[in-house]
């Protein structure tokens, strides 16, 4: 049973370092390109893995970014939309307008 456990938690591990090169982009990868990193994890799993999140993976948090359609195509944070409905002003002018019997 024991056996069992380590295989699935080394399966995961290997699973989760593959995805995790795989879903990197190409420009945050660190001392190797991306194509060598997933040969790497694929022919050497588990000492891949670990130097994958050792010296490949990229530093930091990554930031969401998303090409805003002005100024060349800066990267910008996408729009968070409105949490509630007291949170979006169309909501409420919407709401505003019923309560007057404008509807």
């Amino acid at each position: 049973m024991a056996g069992v456990l380590i295989s699935l938690a080394v399966l995961a591990f290997w699973l989760y370092s593959l995805f995790d090169v795989i879903t990197t982009p190409e420009e945050e990868t660190r001392n190797l390109p991306k194509v060598l990193w997933v040969l790497v994890i694929v022919l050497v799993p588990i000492i891949g893995s670990v130097f994958w999140l050792m010296l490949g993976r990229p530093q930091g948090p990554r930031a969401p970014r998303m090409r805003s359609p002005r100024l060349g195509g800066e990267p910008q944070a996408p729009a968070q939309p409105p949490k509630g409905p007291d949170d979006d002003p169309d909501f409420l002018k919407d709401l505003e307008r019923r309560m007057r019997g404008e509807d």
